[in-house]
């Protein structure tokens, strides 16, 4: 398989959820092949097929798209050795959307239906992800949605052993990052976070300036390689109303924030002190930049998403690989009835995408 042609991946993630419904969405409108690269999709060849059947009963597909399932061994210590082998040796259809990649659940899948008997399975599907990528077997991954709920209650636990709290949280304890950044980028805007998921009660002390520092790098780090930004305009959040106005709604900004962006403006970066996130947020502010930086989850995301909910793309900045993902939920309400949007989903193909040719160009192998 050519440097060119390595594939890019997608998690289903919850199988009662609409993962699937919009993997088959896109393979039936025949979006999966707009691309260069090979689609592998991880989940349950049974659920699938299930699925698929149940849409086309709801009138959401004309027809089933055609694709081809591989039976691997889910050993995920071992899972990629030889595996482009095996499938170049298999005659694959070439009306085929992707490759299967069978990660079998423990119990039948009912769509809309949580059963955390399952959720060791949306587990391994994000270990064989990292696996392939962290090995350059495939160039990018891109995670449908998974019910973090499902995970807690069955006791899927992160690396170092506390609750599951999110995909970024996952593939950077699996890759060994100090600090990866969460950013959703749409047409509108480009927002990353210091924090992500903490609740309010535990982000002022999660502020600190190392905090700041590696989000501010890592942001410019990837807005260079990824998506090749040289110079990226930077506007950055503060933590308070009116960024602290001047130390009288909090010190944050004069004691934290403020001296790590001097640090970069003076290194000649283009990047803003901490700003008002009320005013930051507008037409005028927006237009002359490249990226926000906000200090915390719901300071940034709801902007974003009411800017273009469906068509935003989330990504984990600072991994040794690509990682984009879906901006919704698992729409349980949805799963085998019709209704779900796989608009995300191709925004984030089409983004890992880009960004693996991006790669290629500037020298990576991808």
């Amino acid at each position: 398989m050519t440097e060119k042609k390595r594939p890019l991946l997608i998690t289903t993630g919850e199988p009662a959820g609409i993962g699937m419904d919009v993997v088959l969405n896109l393979a039936a409108e025949g979006k999966l092949q707009d691309f260069d690269r090979p689609i592998w999709v991880t989940a349950d060849a049974k659920a699938m097929q299930v699925r698929a059947d149940e849409l086309v009963a709801a009138g959401v597909l004309k027809s089933i798209p055609s694709w081809h399932t591989i039976n691997t061994d889910v050993n995920v210590d071992n899972f990629d050795v030889n595996l482009v082998e095996q499938i170049s040796k298999q005659k694959i259809n070439v009306d085929s959307a992707f490759i299967l990649l069978n990660v079998p659940c423990a119990e039948r899948v009912t769509g809309g239906q949580i059963n955390i008997a399952n959720s060791a399975m949306v587990a391994q599907q994000l270990d064989i992800a990292h696996q392939l990528a962290v090995n350059g077997t495939v160039a990018a991954i891109v995670t449908g949605p998974l019910q973090k709920s499902a995970l807690i209650d069955a006791g899927i636990k992160l690396l170092d052993g506390t609750i599951f709290s999110g995909h970024t949280e996952f593939f950077m304890q699996q890759s060994g990052c100090e600090k990866v950044v969460m950013m959703l980028a749409n047409q509108a805007m480009k927002v990353a976070l210091v924090t992500t998921h903490l609740p309010l009660k535990d982000i002022p002390a999660a502020i600190t300036a190392d905090n700041v520092r590696q989000t501010v790098q890592i942001v410019i780090d990837d807005m260079r390689e990824k998506f090749g930004l040289m110079q990226p305009r930077i506007l950055v959040c503060g933590l308070n109303p009116h960024a602290g106005e001047g130390g009288h709604l909090g010190m944050e900004e004069i004691e934290i924030i403020n001296p790590v962006l001097r640090e970069f403006i003076d290194a000649g970066v283009n990047i803003s002190e901490s700003m008002p996130a009320d005013t930051l947020f507008t037409t005028r502010h927006l237009a002359n930049c490249d990226a926000v930086i906000a200090m915390y989850h719901d300071q940034g995301l709801p902007v974003l998403k009411s800017h273009g909910f469906g068509d935003t793309v989330n990504l984990t900045l600072g991994l040794p690989y690509i990682r984009t993902s879906v901006d919704h939920g698992t729409a349980l309400d949805l799963a085998g009835r019709g209704g779900a949007s796989a608009t995300s989903l191709y925004q984030a193909i089409v983004m890992a995408n880009e960004m693996a040719d991006r790669s290629i160009v500037s020298g990576s192998i991808v």
